[in-house]
């Protein structure tokens, strides 16, 4: 029997443009109630942001220009613990299929946004952006590892989790929305001692 939000395909390629959504129980602190949306999956490893981060620092004090981009609340997000000196930025295209420049399409209507590109070919074009300081990743068979632990709920993204503006709400949000266990799981305390 699989357990909720626990798919039966995780094999490479299967969980692109999925979120992980992190169980009340994953121990790792980096990814207490976070959601990320996985961007690549292969037998070498997988590779995602947190979408639920806001650093409350403006886009524009780390990437000049690229501000207008930034959908609200508007500023920079921490994608993840690995290689915070660096950024990503990730778009929802158009709803009609249109090419973007700049924005590379990874699936759906994600697409990864070149950074070292001009904002105005972006900014206008796309339905919004979020631009991370970071991202998530994992070794070869390590996340499989976690979803066997039981540390991942896997859900299907809609492309208002990337932009929504209200972030802080998006963890509770996209378990309500699974129904069944994992709504009841979306009301779990933040500290069950408390309860």
């Amino acid at each position: 029997m699989t357990r909720p939000g626990v798919p039966d395909d995780v094999r490479p390629g299967a969980l692109v443009g999925r979120l992980l959504v992190s169980t009340p129980w994953l121990a790792d602190p980096n990814f207490r109630r976070t959601v990320v949306l996985l961007l690549d999956h292969q037998d070498e490893g997988a590779f995602g942001v947190v979408l639920n981060r806001p650093t409350g620092v403006e886009v524009d004090a780390v990437l000049p220009g690229w501000q207008v981009c930034a959908a609200e609340p508007g500023g920079l997000f921490e994608g993840g613990p690995v290689g915070l000196d660096s950024a990503i930025g990730v778009a929802v295209l158009p709803p009609d299929g249109t090419a973007v420049p700049g924005v590379d399409p990874v699936v759906g209507r994600f697409g990864i946004v070149d950074l070292d590109g001009d904002p105005d070919d972006v900014a206008g074009r796309v339905v919004g952006a979020r631009i991370f300081a970071g991202h998530s990743g994992w070794g070869g068979g390590q996340l499989e590892q976690e979803l066997d632990d039981g540390g991942w709920y896997v859900v299907d993204a809609e492309v208002e989790d990337l932009v929504t503006p209200a972030p802080d709400q998006l963890w509770r949000r996209v378990l309500r929305r699974q129904g069944g266990d994992l709504a009841i799981v979306s009301l779990y305390p933040e500290d069950p001692r408390l309860n």
